[in-house]
């Protein structure tokens, strides 16, 4: 017998009455991408695969690579690390560091954190370098990039200081925070620090550039970005409640376009969005028809709770199907996958939900199998007539 790819609409009243669509987010940034962590549903992605100058938001890569290097226990924190001349030449955002220091680890990657230390970031690079030069790990930031999945960067130095040939994507950027704060919680409070001040110096210049912090709305990461090639932008996340958001801009032309746009971001995604229920484990959606089975059906369950991140305005329910390659062929097992539960809220990616099977199936008895063949030709006899008339 055949087997087709089989559609059909599930029982929408399986289906808790969820909205079908929110008011889409207009982002005046010239690329964004938004993320929530706990479920995995990108709320908003504008053109969030152009490879676009990152500026400062590209030190993530540098402290992934080095927060990867203390855990394995190449770098401790209490290490104290030399400040070459070429470190100590870059402008722009720094530690104010000189040849003449050593600085310990933990005050380097804070410098990097909340000041967005350029000389900080070279310091670090030349010290995991394979070669000992900030090009050398640029190059290794690239290949370690790759690995983690982030197929739209490149690096050319530690700090995104302009350079041909060092971008990043929007995505890559919000792959990279998501895994920051999975991967490394104990450095992630650091984000969220206001301030640092190191070793007295320059006292102007102590607080994190982030204008989201401080303003209530759960904010604690990540970093800023400014350029005039990139325009200002922002590596953020925020937590309310047992959701975590993350999002990328870039592209804004002020401090103050950057700030209105992320707070903007954040009350959106938290207020037009919530977690739902929508199917329970073990609840049938379909039945799917089974060849050679001694039963002609089985029923399509969720193996697990079906909880998405849903639009939270609107009246419509959420349009629902059942795919699956059919018949089934017997004998089947209870639990088995078998199919697969489209849900497509009208302006949110398709969730893609495993179905299983609700029992076990097998094979039929000699006389069935012998019935079902014979039901099998006999229809076919009866189409091939009826299309001789």
């Amino acid at each position: 017998m055949p087997r087709l790819l089989t559609r059909a609409i599930a029982a929408l009243s399986l289906l808790i009455a969820l909205a079908a669509s929110a008011a889409a987010f207009e982002t005046r940034a010239k690329a964004a991408f938004v993320l929530d962590q706990s479920t995995g549903t990108v709320l908003l992605n504008k053109n969030a695969d152009e490879p676009l100058p990152p500026a400062s938001m590209s030190k993530l890569m540098t402290l992934y690579v080095a927060f990867e290097a203390i855990r394995d226990g190449r770098l401790s924190l209490d290490e104290k690390l030399p400040v070459s001349q070429h470190a100590m030449d870059y402008g722009g955002s720094t530690m104010f560091l000189n040849t003449r220091d050593r600085v310990k680890v933990e005050d380097l990657i804070r410098g990097i954190v909340v000041l967005s230390g350029n000389d900080a970031s070279a310091v670090i690079a030349e010290a995991l370098s394979p070669d000992g030069t900030e090009a050398g790990f640029a190059r290794f930031m690239t290949q370690r990039a790759q690995q983690l999945g982030m197929t739209n960067s490149s690096f050319r130095n530690s700090n995104g200081w302009p350079a041909t040939g060092h971008f990043m994507s929007m995505r890559d950027l919000a792959l990279l925070a998501n895994r920051l704060i999975l991967d490394f919680p104990q450095f992630y409070p650091m984000f969220s620090e206001r301030e640092f001040l190191f070793d007295g110096r320059a006292p102007q210049n102590k607080n994190n550039r982030n204008p989201l912090l401080g303003l209530g709305i759960g904010a604690d990461g990540l970093k800023t970005g400014h350029t005039q090639e990139a325009g200002y932008g922002l590596v953020g996340s925020a937590k309310q409640g047992d959701r975590r958001v993350v999002f990328v801009i870039s592209g804004l032309d002020s401090e103050r376009a950057r700030a209105e746009e992320s707070e903007a971001i954040v009350n959106w995604a938290f207020r037009q969005f919530a977690e739902k229920d929508v199917v329970a484990a073990g609840q049938r959606v379909a039945e799917a028809e089974v060849w050679m089975g001694d039963q002609p059906s089985v029923g399509l369950v969720p193996h697990e709770n079906v909880r998405l991140l849903l639009p939270v305005l609107g009246g419509d329910k959420v349009e629902a199907e059942v795919v699956y390659e059919g018949p089934l062929s017997a004998p089947i097992r209870r639990g088995d996958p078998v199919a697969v539960l489209l849900i497509k809220p009208q302006g949110l990616p398709e969730q893609k939900i495993p179905l299983v099977a609700e029992a076990d199936v097998a094979h039929a008895g000699f006389m069935q199998r012998i019935t079902t063949v014979g039901q099998v030709v006999l229809d076919r006899l009866r189409e091939g007539n009826e299309g001789a008339f």
